[in-house]
């Protein structure tokens, strides 16, 4: 008797792991390349260490599982964490922050679970977490764009602060981020219009710098939307939540509420909107699902930034939705075709 045929489609999509990964890896050059432009070489230190220590630890584990070595790193999903982690941290950050936070990431948040497709929680946004929470004053060392130093920093000397902590003229360099300035001064019980037009760090958009990075990261995110890598709900909803509550806020009182352009444009907001809300492996998976998860990270992150104790929440909002996500796709699931509203 011959086998039954499963049902159609019997083409292969042309999609693979790799190939969705190494797309992502493209998407998010753009942004590193402003990212570098506008805030040194540290953030390519940040790059290699992190990924060079992910490879290494997704190497070890991996034969500590009896797994194949070379099928599993053929999918980049290791190198892709290591870089969503290093452009989350400080560019002058010193080595080992890189490196624990890979550690961390790879061996804890990802193989611990079962490794890739297995892992509740975006490993990335864990090992950044778990860096804020254990070293905060590391974490808090962002430099200003280059545009504003006092005295630029050589490749050498930019060596120098990751690999032996020496940081000359510390205070012309590293100072607070647009996010957590305004946080800072609104608390001083100054407005924002008096904090954003007397302070260079604040730009049109956004943040000065950060405004381009984030359009960098828009440009990218655009195009995996074309590419069809990912799906355009988690980053619209996500975006549009944010700027919604920023939109609210500001028209009830726009001395104390900075309006929603600044929070699209500052910080990590097109990073995470395209890049770690929509991992498909820790995000919803339905429509609908995706919907109130993007929304519900936008909205977490505006009510970290505004009311919490850190000056960016997409980390802490992202690992939220994480742990709401099987919740909301039960709750969202697509009715079977042939069954009516009454079955």
């Amino acid at each position: 008797m011959p086998p039954i045929a499963p049902s159609s489609p019997h083409f292969h999509s042309g999609k693979s792991v790799g190939a969705t990964m190494r797309t992502v890896l493209y998407a998010l050059a753009p942004g590193i390349a402003i990212y570098i432009a506008l805030f040194g070489w540290g953030v390519l230190f940040n790059i290699a260490i992190a990924g060079g220590v992910a490879l290494l630890c997704e190497i070890a584990v991996l034969k500590m599982r009896d797994k194949n070595v070379a099928h599993a790193l053929a999918d980049y999903s290791a190198l892709l964490t290591a870089v969503l982690l290093a452009l989350s941290l400080p560019p002058l950050a010193p080595w080992w922050l890189p490196a624990l936070g890979a550690m961390f990431a790879i061996i804890i948040a990802k193989h611990l679970y079962g490794g890739l497709g297995y892992n509740p929680f975006n490993p990335a946004m864990i090992g950044y977490v778990v860096l804020l929470i254990s070293f905060p004053k590391q974490m808090i060392a962002w430099p200003a764009p280059e545009a504003l130093w006092q005295q630029s920093l050589s490749f050498g000397e930019i060596w120098q602060v990751v690999f032996a902590s020496h940081l000359p003229a510390a205070d012309a360099i590293t100072m607070a981020t647009p996010l957590d300035t305004l946080k800072t001064q609104l608390r001083l019980d100054k407005t924002v219009a008096g904090i954003t037009g007397a302070n260079p760090l604040f730009g049109a958009l956004g943040g000065t710098g950060w405004e381009w990075v984030n359009l960098a990261f828009l440009l990218g995110g655009g195009w995996m939307l074309y590419r069809r890598i990912i799906n355009w709900h988690i980053p619209v909803a996500m975006l549009a939540g944010l700027a919604l509550m920023a939109g609210i806020f500001h028209l009830i009182d726009p001395e104390r509420f900075a309006g929603p352009l600044f929070h699209l444009f500052s910080g990590a907001a097109m990073l995470g909107a395209f890049f770690i809300a929509t991992d498909p492996i820790t995000a919803s998976t339905t429509d609908k699902g995706r919907l109130v998860y993007g929304c519900g990270i936008g909205i977490l992150v505006y009510i970290i930034r505004t009311w919490g104790g850190y000056p960016d929440g997409v980390a802490f909002a992202v690992l939220l939705m994480n742990l709401a996500a099987p919740t909301i796709d039960y709750y969202t699931q697509p009715r079977v075709f042939g069954h009516g509203r009454d079955q």
